[in-house]
């Protein structure tokens, strides 16, 4: 079967520059990578073709050769790029092996086993951490500076953050040279692997700390002054940077996510920056009517006026008596909702009194009135 042409293979122009070539390889070999196409069993050969194709036209003279006879500049001596392997590869310096080393970190070079590949990590962000606060409803609608004890790890003041003792600098590792990874190669692949000696940090403490024992920072309680704004609510997240956990060896601190949580009120419900107020009244106050006094979260007095003939379940609306808003403006509402009481432990005084207002209320409850007749209406119906 004839071999395609190298420059078709990578899907580049023969005028291309050594940059669009190797950008070209680099996307060939990302889509036909074995690994990433079991279900393709031509991926595996397609994936060398791009290797061989980009092993000949990266090298100037070997490319000088192939524009000028093609691939016959490769068989029988001609044009000294090499003798043809018996499976379709090139011998000499331009192989399979060292057209895919080229690309390797492209490939995958982002990151490996949690370290960054290019070089070893002298210092590491500390870990980001999570306090929740438990504040009270009133709090959380005034605001209000807190004081917090977090237990974090800190700064090692004896060695600075370095580990070392005396604060001296860490040492280059000598198995890694300082990179934080060694490499193998393994037939056609480089393998690359965090350095056993370091851990993959590209240095080491010969002298260890005697206080922090070489991590740079120590175990401590922390107190911090928190700002809680007015009108939080639970799941705000407060984030203060950089007071989370120490870097090691001086790296910087991670941040600290404080959660709030609202504790539930006796007296007031939320809904975002609504708050009702559950307010008995008797029977006889919601049929004639009055005022009541009730409580508001900032811990005043509201009047408010209750129609004649209420029923239970009516609101009425405070405005700007809710909740601050924590993004915005002004404030919600209140809203007082009666629940009208029926009287329990009568005298006998009590019931005769009922009895003959009941006996006179026969046209007062349009509402009983309007439901029975549709339930002797159904009857009726069922009837027929």
């Amino acid at each position: 079967m004839a071999k395609r042409d190298f420059y078709d293979v990578l899907g580049v122009s023969k005028g291309a520059s050594a940059d669009e070539i190797k950008k070209a390889y680099r996307q060939k070999a990302k889509e036909l990578h074995p690994d990433r196409n079991a279900d393709n069993p031509k991926a595996e050969a397609q994936f060398k073709e791009a290797a061989e194709a980009y092993d000949v036209l990266k090298d100037a003279e070997k490319k000088a050769a192939y524009d000028r006879f093609g691939h016959a500049a490769f068989e029988g001596g001609m044009g000294g790029g090499g003798q043809r392997r018996p499976g379709g590869g090139y011998g000499g310096q331009g192989d399979f092996a060292s057209a895919f080393s080229d690309v390797f970190d492209d490939l995958f070079g982002d990151i490996m086993g949690g370290q960054r590949r290019g070089g070893g990590q002298r210092a590491t962000r500390g870990a980001d951490l999570r306090y929740n606060l438990r504040v009270s409803l009133e709090e959380a609608h005034r605001g209000l500076q807190k004081t917090i004890t977090v237990p974090t790890a800190v700064q090692c003041d004896t060695c600075h953050g370095t580990g070392a003792e005396g604060g001296a600098e860490p040492a280059t590792c000598p198995t890694c040279s300082g990179m934080g990874k060694v490499r193998a190669q393994q037939g056609f692949f480089t393998v690359e692997r965090i350095c056993p000696t370091c851990s993959g940090a590209g240095q080491i403490v010969k002298n260890p700390c005697n206080v922090c024992g070489g991590a740079g920072r120590v175990e401590k309680d922390r107190a911090l002054s928190v700002n809680i704004p007015a009108g939080v609510e639970t799941g705000t997240r407060i984030r203060l940077g950089g007071e989370g956990e120490a870097g090691l060896r001086g790296g910087p601190s991670g941040d600290l996510y404080i959660f709030i949580e609202v504790e539930a009120h006796p007296l007031f419900t939320r809904e975002g920056e609504n708050l009702f107020c559950h307010v008995p009244v008797s029977m006889a106050s919601a049929a004639l009517g009055g005022d009541i006094e009730v409580p508001t979260i900032d811990g005043g007095r509201s009047r408010v006026k209750i129609p004649a003939g209420s029923q239970s379940g009516k609101q009425m609306r405070l405005r700007g008596k809710g909740m601050p808003r924590l993004r915005g403006a002004g404030a919600g509402d209140m809203y007082i909702e009666l629940a009208v009481e029926t009287p329990v432990n009568l005298t006998s005084r009590q019931r005769e009194l009922l009895r003959e207002f009941d006996d006179l209320s026969e046209h007062n409850n349009p509402e009983s009135s309007g439901f029975f007749r549709k339930v002797k209406t159904f009857w009726d119906g069922m009837k027929g």
